[in-house]
């Protein structure tokens, strides 16, 4: 995943349309990512949505979901993620393309409104 964070990503599709989908990255955010950076974590439920969008080869789709995330770094963030996102996945290969936009509600160590976003190629298994 390219943005903010920026790291590696997987899926785990539980069904045709239910999904995990987590990520260990690099956060360019917060108050310490000029000292050490930050490390995030984050793990969502995703349901899929790949009724709205006609293609010819492989699936593009539609999903929303809810997960929770771990940044490191000065005092560590824990918080809750409305993941959003559009996806393409390939007909033949275990891998999506994805951009997604990400409001988070952080509730520890404090309470912050924030968000995330990105684009990415994903392997799922």
């Amino acid at each position: 995943m390219i943005g903010e964070p920026t790291g590696i990503t997987g899926k785990y599709w539980m069904s045709t349309t239910n999904a995990l989908a987590g990520g260990v990255a690099w956060s360019f955010s917060g108050p310490s990512h000029r000292r050490s950076g930050n490390i995030h974590l984050h793990l969502d439920y995703q349901a899929h949505n790949f009724n709205l969008f006609n293609v010819e080869q492989g699936t593009m789709g539609f999903y929303y979901g809810i997960g929770g995330r771990l940044r490191t770094g000065g005092n560590a963030n824990i918080g809750v993620r409305i993941p959003l996102g559009l996806n393409y996945l390939f007909a033949d290969n275990p891998l999506e393309i994805y951009f997604e936009i990400v409001p988070i509600l952080d509730l520890m160590p404090q309470t912050d409104l924030s968000g995330n976003g990105g684009i990415g190629i994903r392997y799922y298994f």
